[in-house]
């Protein structure tokens, strides 16, 4: 490489860009940067102009070792590239960009675990990502919370899967926080000449998906009506917060006696609320499954009261009784998450079909319970009737023993959920057969990406992803990589009815600075009424032919 950094903030103060120097100090690796760290007197300014700097092209991918031989230098990049990587952009003013036009996929939901393909995978996104900087070591929502956070204001998008262009401005190559970094020459702040041009990606509404019965999957985020302010007055617990600039409460850290988890007070829970509305308002469709919503029953209140709340704000937002609750059934386990999944619908379309059922199978013993119901189009015949179950699966974050993270890409706790995914298969069997309907889906947040273990049990018992089948969009964001964590499958028999599918991408590819839960965490107020990032999953929306025709009778020919 032909440049190297200067750790010396004195020097910084002392010169200025375009300055010939001498520089005499030490030199050694600091978290995998090259610097120079002189000492008092360490640098000089020479007499003769330096020579002009002129940036080297930078065009990737690029390796570890190409990219070592550029460390330090001034660079023009050159290509396309997608943002892939926006976790951080509220936080520490950073954008990570995939090479290409799409962003870096997630190994394991495009690859099986442990093949070569997913070791493929994982060298190309190493070698297709660099993240642009801000040049400056700020945390936007902590101790920069007064300073205006660059790259978001309140009427753009920064999102992932957004196409990106370079204006033309050089900027240093460098490697810092365990990332290659693109730094501008100087710090870039709200407002100021960006080094990339960002697309817009945002559509108003998902794909029309046709049929007559739309179905969706919704992760709500934690919805909870019992705010953490109200569980503390009522004396079952207390709770830590996450706070705003101003130290006022936001959302629930965590509480005792395994409390609420979502908004920290009414204002806040009203800011949630009207997120997860507009969504669902706008989303078009029929049934939608829900995810993270308030079991009401572990606080000893009715189990549907949160879902009933839900409920009444969207029909206040459609000004008529347009949703319904599908009831918790007469019978539930003894023991529950404070968590749960749940079912709403139009009841100008659907109608249940008798009382859902939980299946209480001990593989979900440290996850949600699957719900069931059986569905009739208004005014259909009983030969019209289709089952959904909602599924919440055991997350990646924790597990020990034959649950324990075995470095395969598929996260911790994945023999959970393949005894989960068995487990649904056997209880979609029994409760297909107690309705009479081979029409069945499957729906939810299974956390598992399409190429893993537990999705392959799905699909080994004949059940089909039908998004994947249709869209290439994913549900889920995380670090930096793009897979989908949520899916709706169809038996062979409701296969044959699909007429499309698609993935409303209006949370997971949304800056986290854009969700209630960070409500003026910066003096930039990034918050809005719209749907966008009102969850961090993306809702997963199918369309089917519900009803089907009458039989023809052919005349009847008399001898």
């Amino acid at each position: 490489s032909d440049g190297v950094f200067v750790a010396s903030a004195a020097m910084a103060a002392d010169v200025e860009i375009g300055d010939h120097v001498e520089v005499t100090g030490t030199v050694a690796e600091s978290f995998g940067l090259t610097q120079v760290s002189p000492g008092a007197g360490g640098w000089k300014q020479l007499a003769d102009p330096a020579q002009a700097v002129k940036p080297t092209p930078l065009t990737l991918p690029l390796g570890e070792a190409q990219r070592e031989s550029l460390e330090g230098m001034l660079v023009a990049p050159e290509g396309r590239y997608t943002i892939t990587n926006n976790f951080g952009t509220n936080t520490f003013g950073e954008i990570g960009l995939a090479a290409g036009d799409t962003g870096l996929p997630q190994p394991t939901d495009v690859a099986r675990p442990g093949s070569a393909e997913y070791d493929a995978v994982v060298a190309d996104n190493a070698r297709r990502l660099i993240t642009v900087d801000d040049g400056a070591g700020i945390n936007f929502t902590s101790g920069g919370k007064n300073t205006p956070v660059p790259w978001l204001r309140p009427d753009n998008e920064v999102r992932a899967g957004a196409p990106v262009t370079f204006t033309g401005d050089d900027l240093v190559l460098d490697y810092r926080f365990s990332l290659w970094r693109l730094q501008p020459t100087q710090q870039l702040t709200a407002g100021g000449d960006e080094p990339i041009t960002i697309g817009s990606t945002r559509v108003a509404a998902p794909k029309d998906v046709g049929g007559d019965v739309k179905i969706a999957s919704f992760n709500v985020l934690n919805y909870f009506t019992l705010t953490g302010e109200a569980y503390e007055k009522s004396g079952a617990g207390t709770c830590t917060y996450y706070s705003d600039r101003n130290g006022n409460r936001v959302t629930v850290n965590s509480c005792t006696n395994d409390g609420p988890r979502g908004a920290a007070d009414d204002a806040n829970l009203q800011r949630q609320q009207a997120k997860i509305v507009n969504a669902i308002d706008a989303l078009g469709a029929d049934v939608v499954s829900l995810e993270e919503i308030e079991n009401s029953a572990a606080f000893g209140m009715d189990r549907d009261t949160a879902l009933r709340a839900l409920v009444a704000a969207l029909n206040e937002k459609a000004g008529r009784e347009e949703w319904a609750a599908v009831a918790s059934p007469t019978r539930v386990p003894e023991r529950e998450d404070v968590i749960r999944t749940a079912f709403i619908h139009r009841v100008g379309v659907v109608e249940p079909v008798g009382e859902s059922v939980i299946d209480d199978d001990p593989a979900f013993d440290n996850a949600r319970d699957p719900l069931s119901q059986e569905f009739r189009p208004v005014g259909g015949a009983e030969r019209d009737d289709f089952l959904v179950v909602v599924n919440h699966f055991k997350s990646k974050g924790s597990g020990s023993g034959e649950d324990a993270d075995t470095g395969d890409g598929q996260g911790a706790s994945n023999a959970s959920r393949v005894r989960q995914a068995t487990a649904l298969v056997a209880f979609a069997d029994e409760q297909k057969a107690a309705a009479g309907t081979e029409t069945v889906f499957l729906t939810g947040d299974f956390n598992s990406y399409s190429k893993e273990d537990p999705i392959a049990v799905l699909e080994d018992a004949g059940y089909v992803n039908v998004p994947a089948k249709y869209t290439d969009k994913t549900t889920y964001q995380f670090g930096g990589l793009l897979g989908s964590l949520d899916h709706v499958f169809a038996s062979p028999a409701a296969v044959d009815k699909v007429t499309g599918a698609d993935v409303w991408d209006i949370n997971a590819d949304e800056s986290l600075g854009r969700e209630y839960s960070r409500y003026d965490n910066n003096v930039t107020r990034l918050y809005d009424t719209s749907p966008y990032r009102a969850s961090d999953h993306d809702p997963a929306i199918v369309g089917f032919t519900a009803k089907q025709k009458e039989p023809q009778v052919g005349p009847t020919r008399i001898a």
